[in-house]
């Protein structure tokens, strides 16, 4: 090959953009949600999230509940990957729901993309 193209077959390597491996595991999504009351206004959600974590680096690190307004009403960190488990199902109890609040959004949260994956929206039982 000669000098020159040489020099051409470094810029095109040079131009293309290196891909971390970790990218490649996508975004969380919510798969299943249950929600269950546990006193006046407080209730239980049971989450499923699916996720191919991809050790400390990428994984599905938190959800999150959501009201209608967009007011974060509760949230369940994940402490660490679980690459093993999928899906897998969290709990997070306490969360307040204001009264006439008929629906919230629950949407996972991952290291690398931050949210935008598969968001699930239940009613809320009565």
């Amino acid at each position: 090959m000669s000098i020159r193209g040489l020099l051409v077959a470094a810029v095109v390597a040079a131009a293309v953009p290196l891909v971390d491996a970790t990218a490649l595991a996508g975004e969380a999504d919510v798969v299943g949600v249950e929600m269950r009351p546990q006193g006046p206004g407080l209730w239980r959600f049971d989450v499923a999230v699916r996720h191919d974590d991809a050790g400390w680096d990428h994984y599905a690190d938190k959800w999150d509940v959501v009201g209608p307004d967009g007011a974060v009403l509760g949230t369940r960190v994940l402490m660490h990957p679980h690459e093993t488990e999928q899906p897998f199902t969290r709990s997070l109890t306490g969360v307040a729901v204001p009264d006439g609040v008929a629906e919230v959004t629950v949407r996972a949260h991952d290291k690398v993309h931050g949210y935008g994956g598969r968001k699930m929206t239940v009613t809320v039982p009565r």
